[in-house]
């Protein structure tokens, strides 16, 4: 075998047995993840050589291969290309001028992902990799085999002599995929066309190169005729998803002015993805590289980087593998499983990663893949797409929300992902991982059934009760998506103050990222809930005059080779592109979580709370200005003040109208709210009693709302008319650790701030003393107040209009005025 497998010795490594180096399982969590990269970049740091580079194989056939793959393992673990390591290793490869495939397509992908994290940076420097990028790219192109003369597989590549091999193949197809898209990106971020174009006969060729050598089962080996293996089948998927999103027809089809929709062919049969998947999920392994026994244990690293590469690409969370008779099919949640086994085989002392076996025991290469996997894969979460029903009617523009998300990652700088979810399938957990759920189809999103439409509609109920979003739009200018989500909403919400409502133009979604040209504004439907809108929906227009879904110009808006539309088209694409990110922007406040963050079990829930005898209380005051528009605001602080006090609290509702006698049986009441109100003389006097007997009334504004926090003061003020609210000094121990609370000296405010020229929305953050109110009696407070929201945030909501604190100040706030009252 040619010794460029040196390359898969520094592009293909193993963890042997699996057995050195295990220590003690601990559970798996984000700190855990993000320590062990730590150590693993620690390492690379500590092998850099001067001059930038690290050490090469012991042949030197292959000068810049280990530097570019330990490079490009630093740069995705988040270490900029400012840092004087990173630095000097990319000054190192500037100067050189590879041959062999591997090392020009790892070279590629380092400069491409230096533009990329140089982009966003000020006095951008992104440009000048361009250059580099294009004479590789041109490279590539013209060493691809264009004949099956002698053994030679036309479409593929060599090292690069040689008949080609799939592991050439892949990282030049990696590369190429990587040229195009960093190509779109600068011109999107710098103004101007600085696209790289790559031949669509390079896509072509390799397209058919790939379906051609795919085995019978599914799998790819390295030669058409070797066995399948892990490692190559990751390869072959990949590498199929890359070509095949160059080559196939656009499932929305432009002609002059005239967009058609909803246009793609389908078959029934069964692609190189379905085979190449099925393959997988029925022999996926976290610890060996599946295929023939004598190769299980190697080339297991260049495996699991394949795993992390596949399970992106195909947004895919879960491996299936089928279930036997009688049981349900097994999931395989790629990225915890192996990541909790790399944790474990990472060397506690030097923090490298190292392999057993053939050409395997380089732990430069094997602790670059470890990273690689480890950080790609956890990138955060951006969209979910729903899958629903039977066939594709859920997924009629199968690039819509993959082309947004590029959107969003070339406009906030990061690398994102998005995945698939079941709907029926999935729980509320499994929803949470996504901040927002995008629901689409042509037909009814409803199952069959009325049972389980009840299902359905509860468990998207509950997903927003916690803090989730709901973005959707029926597709296609035909079929009854829109009468069944109609219905799915009012299953939801059997509240008779909720229900869609048109979004006014006043409303972020027209502009909180993007100012969206009032000619292109469509109608777009909203459900106020919670502290926000919490579902917005893209009605169909009607059939006489139908417009494009938003779908379907996502679907258009990555031309890839240079199309280009009339005015007409791209204005509607640029209005469609900018209302996806404006509500993803709203959605989330550009705060996103890495994977692990997002815990896999539900919090305590209110139903599930077994009593109440002897455990911490909390009224909710019912009034007029909307007491309940933040439902799980005080549900989540009490959760948090049992999980960290570790203090017995109830978490229900405990809601009551301010005049029930009941209320004496509280120390503490809560109460907030967005709108103006005024209490009756009943409840003037019974809170006034209530205080005054020992009781404490904390209140926020909801999303700093003035007409709520106006109408408070003013009650206060008629139910003590001889006592003055003030300013609660900083000085107080409400805000020490006299009560085993926190220190509050200093918090983080969120300030909204919208930009003159644009309209865009952004957050200030400032560290001030906490803004509380309060009234005094004798030496307590017996009303605390905030008139910048705290529950939007423990509603876990980073609103971008809100006026507040972050949800970690919130919370810390409400815990100590929770001890204080317990104490006073």
């Amino acid at each position: 075998m040619n010794r460029w497998i040196a390359l898969v010795a520094l592009l293909t490594v193993g963890f042997g047995a699996f057995g050195r180096n295990i220590r003690a399982e601990t559970e798996l969590n984000a700190q855990a993840v993000r320590e062990s990269i730590d150590g693993g970049v620690g390492y690379l740091r500590l092998q850099q050589l001067a001059g930038g580079k690290w050490p090469e194989d012991g042949s030197g056939k292959y000068p810049g291969g280990v530097t570019s793959l330990c490079t490009l393992a630093l740069l995705n673990c988040g270490v900029p290309p400012s840092d004087p390591d990173v630095r000097r290793a990319l000054a190192y490869l500037h100067t050189l001028r590879p041959e062999k495939t591997y090392v020009v397509a790892l070279q590629t992908m380092v400069f491409c992902a230096a533009a990329r994290e140089s982009a966003g940076a000020a006095n951008s420097t992104a440009a000048r990799y361009l250059p580099l990028i294009r004479r590789n790219a041109r490279w590539l192109q013209g060493n691809q085999i264009q004949d099956n003369r002698d053994g030679r597989r036309k479409g593929s590549w060599g090292y690069p002599s040689g008949k080609g091999d799939n592991s050439n193949t892949q990282f030049a197809l990696l590369a190429l995929h990587e040229a195009e898209r960093i190509g779109q990106s600068l011109s999107e971020s710098l103004g101007q066309d600085v696209r790289i174009e790559v031949d669509a006969r390079v896509w072509e060729s390799a397209l058919a190169y790939w379906e051609g050598c795919q085995h019978s089962d599914g799998s790819w080996g390295y030669y058409e005729k070797w066995p399948g293996t892990g490692s190559m089948t990751c390869a072959g998927i990949a590498s199929w998803v890359i070509a095949s999103n160059k080559v196939d027809p656009s499932d929305a089809q432009v002609d002059g002015d005239r967009i058609v929709c909803c246009s793609g062919e389908r078959s029934e049969e069964e692609t190189p993805l379905d085979r190449g998947l099925a393959w997988l999920g029925r022999n996926f392994r976290s610890r060996s590289n599946p295929g023939p026994l004598q190769m299980q244990q190697h080339w297991v690293m260049y495996y699991l980087y394949g795993i992390e590469r596949v399970g992106r690409m195909t947004a895919r969370r879960f491996f299936v593998r089928p279930g036997v008779v009688n049981q349900p099919p097994e999931l395989h949640d790629w990225y915890r499983e192996v990541a909790e086994k790399l944790i474990i085989v990472q060397d506690p002392l030097g923090k490298y990663w190292k392999g057993v076996g053939l050409s395997e025991d380089n732990p430069l290469v094997s602790t670059s893949f470890a990273l690689l996997f480890l950080s790609k894969g956890r990138r955060p979460l951006l969209i979910a797409k729903l899958s629903h029903g039977s066939g594709d009617n859920w997924n009629r523009h199968r690039s819509d929300v993959a082309n947004l998300t590029r959107y969003v990652e070339s406009k906030w700088h990061r690398d994102l992902t998005w995945q698939v979810i079941e709907v029926q399938r999935a729980s509320v957990p499994d929803l949470l991982q996504a901040p927002v759920l995008f629901l689409t189809g042509k037909d009814s999103p409803l199952p069959p059934g009325a049972e389980a439409q009840k299902e359905l509609a509860a468990k998207l109920r509950d997903y927003l009760d916690r803090g989730g979003f709901l973005f959707a739009e029926a597709s296609c200018p035909d079929g009854d998506f829109d009468a069944g989500f109609r219905k799915l909403i009012a299953e939801m919400f059997k509240e008779s103050q909720y229900g869609l409502k048109p979004l006014p133009p006043g409303h972020p979604v027209w502009q909180a990222e993007e100012k969206v040209d009032p000619a292109q504004w469509r109608p777009l439907l909203g459900v106020d809930f919670g502290c926000r809108t919490s579902v917005v929906y893209s009605p169909p227009d009607p059939p006489d005059a139908p417009r494009p879904s938003l779908s379907c110009l996502w679907e258009l808006s990555r031309t890839g080779r240079g199309e280009k539309y009339s005015p007409a088209v791209q204005a509607q694409i640029d209005a469609a592109v900018s209302i996806g990110i404006n509500v993803l922007t709203y959605a989330t406040g550009r705060q996103l979580k890495f994977k692990l963050d997002v815990p896999l079990e539900l919090e305590g829930t209110p139903e599930d709370d077994p009593g109440t005898r002897g455990r911490l209380r909390v009224a909710k005051l019912e009034h007029l200005g909307g007491c309940d528009v933040a439902p799980r605001a005080l549900v989540n602080l009490l959760q948090e003040v049992a999980r960290l006090l570790k203090t017995p609290v109830s978490t229900r509702q405990h809601k009551l109208s301010i005049t029930d006698k009941s209320l004496f049986t509280y120390h503490l009441a809560f109460m907030h709210g967005r709108n103006a109100f005024r209490f009756t003389e009943p409840e003037r006097r019974q809170l006034r009693t209530y205080v005054e007997r020992g009781g404490v009334l904390f209140a926020d504004a909801v999303c700093a709302n003035e007409a709520f926090a106006e109408s408070f003061v003013r009650e206060m003020r008629a139910v003590f008319p001889d006592r003055a609210m003030e300013d609660i000094p900083v000085e107080h121990a409400l805000f020490k650790k006299t009560y085993s609370g926190y220190d509050l000296s200093r918090v983080t405010h969120r300030i909204p701030k919208r930009s003159p020229e644009t309209g865009a929305l952004s957050v200030v953050e400032r560290q001030d003393p906490p803004y509380l109110k309060g009234i005094k009696f004798g030496d307590r407070y017996g009303v605390i107040f905030s008139p910048y929201d705290l529950s939007c945030a423990l509603e876990k909501h980073n609103a971008l209009e809100c006026r507040g604190y972050t949800r970690e100040d919130a919370t810390r706030i409400g815990i100590n005025v929770i001890l204080y009252s317990l104490h006073e």
